[in-house]
């Protein structure tokens, strides 16, 4: 027979919701940060493009 489950605390609830929400955002602010400095060419983010892998495969 099922059992009800304890219930959590609000507190519980909305530290997890803002550590969730905060990851998000700095997941946003570290893709802006990444994406005005690769257009003001001030980067040294490397990213693949077509012709790097097909010269990484050739054996």
């Amino acid at each position: 027979m099922a059992v009800p489950k304890k219930k959590t605390s609000k507190s519980k609830r909305d530290k997890r919701k803002a550590t969730w929400k905060h990851k998000a955002t700095v997941a946003a602010q570290k893709a802006l940060s990444l994406g005005k400095s690769i257009l003001t060419g001030r980067s040294n983010f490397v990213y693949p493009t077509d012709d790097d892998d097909a010269e990484g495969e050739e054996v």
